[in-house]
């Protein structure tokens, strides 16, 4: 892993063009949180661990890694909402889990509770990179976007520059386990819901039987 963030600090120019180094992390995490998988969160410790040795600031790496978090983030929301109902549209001539039914459900629970998924998503692997066009598919309102995007990209940029800048070279091992673990529990979650809305549509679903009228003995 040392021999990765050597290799970054010769490729990426500091000094007097160390304005080249924050452009290079606030872009690959901007098109990270379009939707397209990139090393975002690599590269905000590389960045994070350059400045542990004076070749950067650390604040504006912080700086350009929200940045393009929030703006990244934005852009992905604009693109779901553009394509997403027609997306869906073909999804559910396929298979009736796109169904139109199951499409409004999910956008009721992102109005409801999109702000949350929003700000935690930044933190969990894949989510970060699919909660901007998800929220947009699913006509989460962009005020309440975002306000979550902007205080989830700050928040996560804080957070992972300043352990990386403090922990050293273990940084990428460890946010990449803890963000493994997260995207199990989110998954582990999402499949124990899942299973109780089954459960208790199976149990709405039964209709009680009708008590049984004795005859009368003298029919």
């Amino acid at each position: 892993m040392g021999e990765t963030f050597n290799a970054l600090a010769i490729s990426i120019p500091t000094g007097g063009f160390a304005i080249l180094a924050y452009l290079v992390v606030g872009l690959v995490i901007g098109i990270e949180s379009m939707g397209i998988p990139l090393p975002g969160e690599t590269t905000l410790i590389a960045a994070a661990l350059l400045a542990s040795q004076g070749d950067l600031r650390l604040v504006l790496v912080i700086g350009a890694a929200a940045t393009g978090a929030i703006i990244g983030d934005s852009i992905g929301y604009f693109i779901g909402r553009k394509a997403g109902r027609g997306l869906f549209e073909r999804l559910g001539r396929r298979s009736r889990h796109f169904s139109e039914v199951r499409i409004v459900k999910a956008e009721k629970y992102f109005h409801k509770y999109g702000v949350w998924t929003v700000f935690f998503g930044r933190f969990v692997a894949l989510l970060r990179i699919f909660a901007g066009p998800m929220a947009g598919m699913l006509r989460m309102p962009y005020p309440q976007f975002l306000a979550a995007n902007a205080a989830g990209g700050i928040a996560w940029s804080t957070t992972i520059g300043i352990v990386a800048f403090n922990i050293g070279d273990n940084a990428d091992k460890i946010f990449g386990q803890l963000s493994v673990w997260a995207l199990v529990a989110v998954a582990v979650g999402l499949v124990a819901a899942y299973a109780i809305y089954r459960l208790r549509r199976r149990t709405s679903d039964v209709v009680p039987a009708e008590p049984a009228v004795a005859e009368s003995a003298d029919a």
